[in-house]
């Protein structure tokens, strides 16, 4: 049984917006001007039998966002609804963590959250990030080709968060896997999530026996006295949260900087930052495009449209983003003002200013090694992941001149780090 609307709802007389669809990660921007004609609010299919509202106009999801009277981000009430197999419930179910939780048993677990990270120092994170970028530079650097996806970004982020959360390289790669095909949404989803879950309780235990310096061990040692199970549901969020859509956003843009070759010397020799292709992206081609699932508390009247409640409300980032330019009107703003990839409310990115540290760090040490990177294909050629709630590339090939670096900083604190010619076997 799934979650629909009842008779009276308008929204059963228009045809669901399929995000599922292949159509949907190739072109997203038709997708978003079917959902946008609808008014503020669209209607679409997450999974084949699985709908919801989309929210698509800034003002409405802003409103949405700070109303926690009317909205709550508890999905059990939904969730009774959705067959067990269910593709998106990997992303979507309920689990007592920040994302799931409203009032004070949220400020509870983002507290413990933001005091956890609050202890990771920028020049720590910053050195992190180097190493990262080293160790994987000298495994593709000598052949003069590489995917900047799998041999890059992705694997970069579970090397950076498995040393933040008190795991050895070697775990890596799993993490990466798991989270990748839970994020698609599609017949793969149950196992990345079962896998993802495995890692998850093989890292708590392995804390829990041995304390360290990362933030499982803040986390299990927090005043607030999270119990075991919040504890799971804690790091299961953080890893999934920082680890996807970081690496979506340092591999966009890295494509767009790529495809713009004017664009990508200016970056090259200093006379434009890396944060500008961060924020285009973040404007344009945010990585996780539609997410910040709500849920009506009762079926209301809003912004014209007739909410049901215990459907989904899904905000469509990457829908805002599309239509930036006619929202804003040419009026000025700030910087970031006219992206909303952090969300906004209670529930807004805790972890802003480490992700965009991450980011702009791995794409400068990235071409100070590499200057002359190539891409293979035209950005139009590019392939993107299917599902519902992220713009993630499958591939970005380029060719450079072979290069191998000099150094890989050890890891600290943890293990300390293998040799490139040990880790060449280990594909993260």
């Amino acid at each position: 049984m799934t979650a629909y609307p009842a008779r009276s709802d308008a929204f059963t007389l228009t045809a669901p917006v399929r995000l599922w669809e292949e159509g949907f990660a190739t072109d997203p921007y038709a997708y978003y001007a079917t959902l946008r004609a609808q008014g503020p609010i669209g209607w679409a299919e997450l999974a084949p039998g699985i709908f919801a509202y989309v929210v698509t106009d800034r003002r409405a999801a802003l409103d949405l966002l700070h109303d926690t009277e009317t909205f709550s981000v508890d999905p059990r009430p939904w969730e009774r609804t959705v067959s067990e197999d269910s593709p998106v419930l990997g992303m979507m179910r309920w689990r007592a963590n920040a994302l799931f939780a409203d009032g004070a048993e949220h400020v509870r677990y983002r507290t413990t959250m933001l005091d956890a990270f609050d202890l990771v120092e920028p020049h720590d994170l910053r050195e992190r990030v180097h190493r990262a970028v080293d160790i994987l530079v000298s495994r593709f650097g000598p052949r003069g080709e590489a995917d900047l996806v799998t041999e890059f970004a992705r694997p970069m982020m579970a090397l950076i968060f498995n040393s933040l959360f008190g795991l050895p390289d070697t775990e890596s790669g799993r993490l990466d896997a798991a989270l990748g095909a839970m994020m698609e949404g599609g017949e793969r989803s149950a196992q990345g999530e079962a896998e993802y879950g495995r890692y998850v309780m093989e890292l708590i235990a392995a804390k829990t026996a041995e304390r360290g310096d990362d933030l499982t061990s803040r986390l299990l040692d927090h005043p607030l006295e999270l119990t075991p199970e919040e504890v799971v549901w804690q790091v299961f969020l953080m890893l999934g949260a920082g680890h996807e859509p970081s690496a979506n956003l340092i591999s966009n843009a890295l494509s767009r900087i790529l495809g713009n070759p004017a664009y990508y010397s200016t970056l090259t020799s200093g006379a434009r930052p890396v944060m500008d292709a961060v924020m285009e992206v973040l404007r344009y081609e945010t990585p996780l495009s539609n997410y910040g699932v709500h849920f009506a508390r009762e079926s209301t009247s809003f912004h014209g449209m007739w909410l049901q409640a215990a459907v989904p409300i899904v905000i469509s980032f990457g829908a805002m983003g599309h239509f930036a330019e006619k929202d804003f009107a040419g009026a000025h703003h700030p910087h970031d003002a006219s992206h909303m990839s952090w969300g906004a409310g209670p529930h807004a990115c805790p972890v802003k200013q480490p992700a965009l540290l991450i980011a702009t760090g791995a794409i400068e040490r990235l071409t100070q090694w590499l200057p002359d990177l190539d891409p293979v294909l035209p950005r139009e050629r590019l392939e993107w992941r299917p599902g519902p709630f992220h713009r993630s590339l499958r591939a970005l090939p380029v060719r450079f001149t072979p290069r191998t670096p000099d150094r890989t900083p050890a890891l600290t604190p943890g293990p300390a780090a293998e040799s490139p010619t040990d880790q060449a076997g280990d594909r993260a």
